[in-house]
């Protein structure tokens, strides 16, 4: 029961904001030339600088595991190409493809996954090592897919693909908090602040563009792909994947960390790259709601089958 009530704690106040955004929207105090420059700001400025604070305070030296890494960064490739295969044979609107292969395998793992953890826990120190393994590589991904499977078919090439992750924000911003976390830097108090308070208006302001981005005639028309994507991140990757992390001897904190990689709902900031890289923001914004409205489920379920099996 702790555990649900967690899952609620964390997912509805989420929810919340989505729906706020969508209230704003329909009241006319949100217009479409406020939500692409607040998506702009996030995109290029907040998640940046979140996700820069997160991994420069990370203690990576201190629990450097390889096998961790390695088994992290595998299966988020696996996921990641293997999603990508199936949708090219089953989705017959090849538009649709990059928005769907990036919400069915991107997870809040850097936004849920720490205070997941420490909730169980009281402490995160594999959380900051699962997001170095994989957060990268989805950021990586996700430019791939969309820059060859998006709105404008045919206009992706390897040549712009390389160009958009080397010029994405999201990425700069995790190679950049990389040295300050490995030379354990300490911030002087007001730069601390400074970025904290830039940091903090990433989650919020994101979540309310992906409910005044949402479009709920438009997202009826999805429901089918929104279905699919929701059951493939919730469901079906954890049911794939964790019996191997279960092989591997990884228990606890590690396998909590590996099941947020896996299991955690879509991420908001698939919708603010599917936006800023003109993919099909209504689905990916259908598919965030319906994965933070189930994901309160799905996650305890988990969370007690590992129990159950003395995992964690």
């Amino acid at each position: 029961m702790n555990d649900f009530i967690f899952s609620l704690n964390s997912t509805i106040p989420i929810f919340f904001m989505i729906l706020l955004g969508w209230f704003l929207k329909q009241k006319g105090w949100f217009n479409e030339n406020f939500v692409s420059v607040a998506n702009k700001y996030v995109f290029s400025v907040a998640l940046p600088v979140l996700l820069f604070r997160d991994i420069s305070s990370a203690p990576i030296m201190e629990v450097f595991n390889p096998k961790y890494v390695a088994f992290c960064a595998i299966v988020t490739s696996l996921m990641f190409w293997g999603i990508w295969f199936f949708s090219e044979i089953f989705i017959k609107d090849k538009t649709m493809i990059g928005a769907f292969v990036q919400a069915s395998f991107r997870g809040s793992a850097a936004i849920l996954g720490i205070a997941f953890i420490e909730n169980i826990y009281g402490h995160s120190s594999m959380g900051p090592l699962m997001i170095i393994s994989s957060v990268p590589l989805y950021n990586i991904y996700a430019v791939l897919v969309l820059t060859f499977r998006g709105n404008k078919q045919g206009s992706g090439s390897m040549k712009s693909a390389l160009i958009n992750i080397v010029k994405n924000p999201i990425i700069l911003g995790i190679l950049a908090g990389i040295p300050f976390s490995l030379l354990n830097v300490d911030f002087p108090a007001i730069a601390d602040k400074c970025i904290s308070n830039i940091a903090v208006t990433a989650t919020p302001i994101a979540l309310l563009c992906v409910g005044a981005g949402f479009e709920g005639k438009k997202a009826l028309a999805k429901m089918k792909p929104t279905v699919a994507a929701t059951l493939i991140k919730l469901w079906i990757l954890p049911l794939i994947f964790l019996p191997f992390a279960a092989y591997f001897g990884f228990r606890g904190e590690g396998l909590i960390a590996i099941l947020i990689m896996l299991g955690s709902p879509t991420t908001v900031s698939c919708y603010v790259m599917a936006k800023a890289m003109d993919n099909d923001a209504v689905l990916t914004s259908s598919i965030v709601v319906l994965a933070t409205a189930l994901s309160s489920i799905s996650l305890t379920m988990w969370v007690f089958l590992l129990r159950s099996y003395s995992f964690i």
